[in-house]
C-alpha cells in the first residue's frame, strides 16, 4: 500500500520522539487513510484517501 493520499497526496512525516531524559530516536507518523471508491471527473475509482479529504467534501464517496 502507499502511503499517501490520491486526492491531497499528503504522506509521512518524519521527525524525533525525545524523552525527558532527551534521548531521540526518530520516528515516522503515518496519514490516517481508508480505501474507498471514490469519484472524480465522472470516472469512478478506488484508492486510498486521508480522512481529512472525506471530511472536508474533497472526495465525494461512491456506495
Amino acid at each position: 500500500m502507499s502511503r499517501k493520499c490520491s486526492v491531497c497526496g499528503k504522506g509521512p512525516q518524519y521527525g524525533n520522539r525525545v524523552s525527558h531524559a532527551h534521548n531521540v530516536t526518530r520516528h515516522r507518523w503515518l496519514p490516517n487513510l481508508q480505501k474507498v471508491k471514490f469519484a472524480t471527473g465522472g470516472k469512478v475509482q478506488r484508492g486510498y484517501v486521508c480522512t481529512r479529504c472525506l471530511r472536508t467534501g474533497s472526495v465525494r464517496k461512491v456506495v
